[in-house]
Formats: structure tokens, sequence, C-alpha cells
């Protein structure tokens, strides 16, 4: 089987042989596991381009993590530049294109640890925003490495709130040329990646000013180092941010303008445009402007959030088999901490979640291809749906994937501390997507907004979009289920989700309206709402993933075991919900005490059914070693050789000047008293 394969990429010369306390999992398996990984690629020819590319970059000494964890800031910054222009003579030398089969394999392959990233936003800002002479000037460019592009929206005081953006843009008509300026501190352009040593050009989002009068934000390219010597353009003041929680090989940066001109056709303006004696022409949405966001949120989910959370259980549940601790029967050997249900319960629905997730991005990515082709067609019916699916989605899916990572770091106890495990590197980086791209909370009123809009719409027998029908079905009644059995039918736990889901957007919007109606300003209504209006949008967003993860199940094939085990793992990333949050599935009577005990019972019966495939399930995921880069997680298993060997290479093994410094003096000094 190809995935035994992974067992060639361990780093450095270590033990070829697997545990066997991890290779008697693999014996076992009640799917093919070959099989899921190819459902999770989307084929098996998927499986084998992806293949492909990995091999390919990882055998290829520039791309080496090795000793990453003992390398300083600007060693890792230095190391991912270098690969990143590698990676361009690379992908000349394998065929690989920007448009290819292979491309969206290659930043997996690297594991992140690139330069650049920010180039690739560069270019879809682009891509959508620009029009075709734009596209044309630009996009050569930016493939061919000819400038190296950023992207500034957030600033010191203001990130997910575009509208309060304080950097301004004034057309000057004499010229045909926009003055760029941050006016104060706060309107520094902050955070943006690559732009604190490595940009060239960067896309600045600014409030537009045309004869004294604001158009709102709009995107325009800027040239900020100079193509020759790298030097800062005349009025850019830019440099890094310092030192970060993690993403050490990322240049975040700062960006003041002061009387920055760039000509009139470097405002992207796909959707609209200033004429040359400042008429300001609009075509289609104003939230085009979002769009760009949109497509960036929907790619974090897949290749930095889900990544991590995959990596992590993989690190975990392998660990975990190996690990022994205690004795679970008197007489026999330590167990294997794994089979201790409340470590089951630890880790198995986090294994669960990271395939309901797999599917959840599938379902947004399939929405996203949709509506872009409507939206080349200037139809932008979809763009409040496939905002609101994208906010939501991406604050509900950073934070259960954030917790989960952190649960398997603490399940590994003290070994999971060690960078070297691999999870707290993971751990930092995944905290991240909380933040960036969108506040979560931000998000999810954003989210909660459209499902207030589309209800009081469903109310009124208006028609809303297909995500959000379910808010006219408002049925009054109790789950029919008899026994725990019962709560393995997809139809028993998504009707429970759908009623949670339209219980709290209708008691919130009913909330809403009588407050307004007792006289309550508007925005002070809504501010009084929004813990209630998150908590709407929580429950609109973990519905629609339970119900994807039962249809997605339900349309597979049968055969090769590949149903059984994800039909298990739909019903415990279900049952965990209701098992974990069971207040609001009980606050109304539609669950009861006595059916809640009935959900206990099933999730319990569960996590031991799916511990026997724990091992399969994430070696389906299919990482290699040097992708892991753990200590912990590695496909043989040898843990506790490893760490010993890891831990010798750090240069802190090395004698360390402050003995004789400190030390030395210390120590002669007591001993000479002695």
């Amino acid at each position: 089987m190809a995935l035994l394969e992974t067992s060639k990429h361990c780093q450095g010369a270590v033990l070829g042989s697997v545990n066997p306390d991890l290779g008697s999992e693999r014996q076992t398996a009640s799917f093919c596991v070959e099989r899921l990984t190819a459902l999770l690629d989307g084929g098996a020819e998927q499986t084998r381009i992806r293949r492909a590319v990995v091999g390919a970059i990882q055998s290829d000494p520039v791309f080496s993590r090795e000793n990453q964890y003992f390398q300083t800031q600007n060693e890792r910054y230095e190391a991912a530049v270098r690969k990143a222009v590698h990676l361009q003579k690379k992908m000349h030398e394998m065929g690989w294109t920007e448009n290819g089969p292979e491309y969206k394999y290659i930043y997996r392959a690297l594991s992140g640890d690139v330069a650049f990233l920010l180039h690739r936003v560069f270019m879809r800002s682009i891509s959508v925003l620009g029009s075709d002479r734009q596209i044309a000037k630009w996009i050569p460019l930016a493939t061919q490495h000819k400038l190296i592009g950023s992207y500034a929206q957030t600033e010191l005081g203001h990130g997910t709130y575009l509208q309060g953006l304080e950097t301004t843009a004034v057309f000057d008509t004499a010229t045909q040329e926009f003055i760029l300026n941050t006016p104060k501190i706060s309107a520094m352009k902050w955070w943006p990646g690559d732009m604190g040593r490595s940009a060239t050009h960067t896309v600045v989002f600014a409030q537009l000013y045309i004869h004294g009068k604001c158009y709102g934000i709009h995107p325009f390219i800027v040239q900020i180092r100079s193509l020759q010597d790298h030097s800062l353009c005349p009025g850019i003041t830019a440099g890094d941010i310092g030192p970060k929680m993690n993403f050490e090989h990322i240049d975040n940066g700062y960006l003041l303008l002061k009387n920055v001109r760039v000509p009139r056709e470097n405002m992207l303006s796909k959707f609209c445009e200033v004429q040359p004696d400042g008429t300001y022409v609009r075509q289609g949405s104003q939230q085009i402007n979002y769009f760009t966001m949109t497509s960036v949120r929907i790619s974090l989910i897949s290749d930095e959030v889900l990544t991590p959370l995959k990596k992590a259980c993989t690190i975990a549940v392998r660990y975990s088999v190996v690990r022994r601790q205690s004795k679970l029967k008197p007489g026999e050997q330590e167990a294997k901490i794994l089979d201790y249900q409340t470590q089951q319960e630890k880790l198995l629905p986090q294994l669960a979640a990271a395939y309901a997730f797999h599917f959840t991005n599938d379902y947004l990515q399939e929405l996203f291809d949709r509506g872009y082709r409507e939206i080349q067609r200037k139809n932008f019916d979809m763009l409040p749906e496939l905002h609101a699916l994208s906010s939501g989605f991406k604050a509900m899916i950073t934070q259960h994937c954030t917790a989960g990572v952190e649960i398997c770091l603490r399940a590994c106890g003290g070994h999971g501390y060690s960078l070297l495990s691999g999870l707290p590197s993971l751990y930092t980086k995944i905290l991240a997507s909380c933040i960036y791209e969108g506040e979560n909370t931000i998000l999810l009123l954003q989210t909660a907004r459209f499902l207030i809009k589309c209800f009081m719409a469903a109310s009124a027998g208006q028609p809303v979009p297909p995500s959000v029908t379910y808010l006219a079905a408002v049925k009054h009644g109790k789950c029919p289920a008899k026994n725990k059995l019962d709560f393995l039918s997809p139809d028993i736990y998504t009707e429970a989700y759908q009623h949670v889901a339209v219980r709290l957007t209708s008691s919130t919007a009913a909330k809403l309206q009588d407050l307004i109606q007792s006289g309550v300003k508007k925005h002070d209504a809504w501010n009084q709402c929004t813990v209630q209006l998150v908590q709407a949008a929580k429950a609109h967003c973990h519905y629609i993933a339970v119900k994807n993860f039962a249809e997605t199940v339900e349309k597979l094939e049968t055969k090769a075991g590949i149903q059984k085990i994800m039909k298990h793992l739909c019903d415990l990333f279900a049952l965990h919900g209701i098992f974990s949050n069971t207040g609001p599935f009980l606050h109304d009577g539609y669950t009861s005490a006595a059916q809640m005990d009935m959900v206990t019972a099933a999730y319990l019966d569960l996590l031991a059914v799916i511990r026997k495939d724990a091992v399969p399930l994430v070696d389906a995921f299919d990482f290699t070693d040097q992708s892991l880069n753990s200590a912990l997680g590695s496909y043989d298993g040898q843990v506790y050789q490893r760490l010993y060997e890891w831990a010798q290479k750090s240069p802190t093994n090395q004698m360390s000047p402050a003995y004789e410094r400190y030390l030395k003096p210390l120590l002669h000094n007591t001993l000479s008293k002695l």
C-alpha cells in the first residue's frame, strides 16, 4: 500500500521498524485506508498527483524542515525566502503551473513554511477586482515574480470593520493621479504579510475622495520599494512589526503613506471606475470588495485550519497507542492510553470534527465556485449568502479546530509541550486563524444579520437563499427518539440541530423587534441582542455542518467499508455537539432529560467503536513524516528514540558562554569558601 511508503520519509536516520503497538492497530482496519485517502483527495488521480508533488518537494534538500525548531526568526525568514525563490525554479523544472492540478498541493507539501504567501492574495485581488486591462498588465508581472505583492487592508486602529479604515486616496483631476495618505498613526497599515522586508508592491485599501466627497473603500496598486535596489519609494515608510507567537518566517509589516501618488489606472476598476473628469461610475454590487475576503476565508479554512487539526489528530492518536501508562486490568501490562475512555473522549471527537469540516469545506468551495461563475456574468445575487456562510464557517471552524489542537496537545501530556512534538507550533499557528481575515465575533454577527433578515423575509412568505429555507419551516414538536439507537439516525439528530437553530434565530428576532417597538433605537437594540445573535449564528453553522456531513455520508458508496466508518464519525460529530452543549437542546423541552441520557449512552458507545479504527483514520490523512515534523507522530511510532535523537541536535547542548561568565565564577567562588 502506498501509505507504507511514508515510513521512508523519517527525519534524520532514525529506526525504520514500526513500533508493534502502532503496527498492530493497522492490521484490524474495518475499511480500505487507501480508498478513504482517495475520497478525501477527490479521487485516486488527485491522490497520485498530490503524492507526486509531495515527493518532489520533500526529496529536495532546499525544502528540508530539519532542525527548524532550533532556528531564530531571521533564519526562519531567510529559509522561507530561499524556499519561495527555489520554488519558482522547481515549478519550471517540474512543468507545474499556477493553473495546473499540482499547484494546490504545493503549499501543503511545504507545510506553509514559505515566503510570499500574500503575493497570492495580491494576485487574487487583481484577478477578482481588476479590469481586463489591469489583469493583462499586472498578472504576468506577478506570475513571473518581476514584482512581489502584498495586501494592505488592516490598519493599526481598524481590522474587520472595513468602513472605518482611515487611509485616504484623493483624486487629483489635474494630474490624473490618486494621492494616498495615512493621515494619523491609527491609519498606518499594520500586519500585512511579506510587507516588512519583501514586497515591492501592495494593494492598499483606502477611502476614495473625489472633489471632497467620500465614495468609500477602494483598492489601489501602490509600489512601495524600488525594483532596482529594494529601497523604499518616496513618501513610503515601511518595516517589520516584530516578534509574534508564530509565523516567524513571515515578515508581517507596517506601512505609512505620505502624499504617495499613483496613476488613475492603478485603482482596481472591474466594478467601479473614476473617469478623467472625476465622474464616479459603479457597475454591480457594492459588496464586491468583500469578495476577495470571502475567497481568502474559504481557502484559509482548508490550508490554515483543517490541516493543523488533521496533523494534531494524527500525532496525538499515534502517540496514544504507543504511550502506555498505568494498568487498566490488574496483572496485565500497562495499557495504551487510547484504551482509556477519557482519552478517547478527548481525541475522537476532534477526529470526527476534522472529517466533518473537511466535507463542510467541500460544500463551501462548491458554493464559492458557483458564486464566482455568477459574478463573472455580473449577477451578484449569491453574494449575501456566500458572505454569510464564509464568515460564519470561518469563525465556527477556526474556533472548533483551535480548541481541538489544544486538546490534542494536552492529551499528549508533558511530551506534547515539547516543540519537538510538533503540537505547540500547530497550536500557535492555528490560534492566529481565529483573529486574522476577520475577528470571529464580528464575523458571526455578520452571519446573524443575514439570518435575521432572511427570517423576516421567510416569515413574510418571501423567497430566501437555499441555506436558510429551513427558517420558514417552523415546526413545534418534540424529539421522537425512543431509545439510544434512535439517536444514531441522522434524521433525528439533524432535526434536533435544525430545531435549535430556528428557535435561537426566531427568539432573537422577536427580542429585537420587541426592543425596537418599545422605543429602543435600532442600533442599541442590536447591541443588546449580540450575545444571542452570536449563539444563533453558531447554531446555524453547526446545523449546516451536521446536515452536510449526513448528506455526504448518504451519497458514499457502501463498498470498502468507507460509508460505515464515515457514518460512525458523522454520528459522533453530531452527538458530541449535543452532549457537550445540552442547554440549547433542553431549553424548550424539545429534548427531554431522559433523551439526553440516551444521547450520552449512544455517544459513549461510539467512542469504543471508533477507537478500533482511530489509527487507520489518521493514516488516511496521508501526511508524511517530513510534513508532520513531529517526534511523537511519525509513521513508525518510535517516539522515545526520536525525541532523544532530535534533542541531541539542539544548539543548546553546545557549551554555553554562560558557564565561563557566570557559572564558573559562582561555582569556584563557592568552592573556595568550602
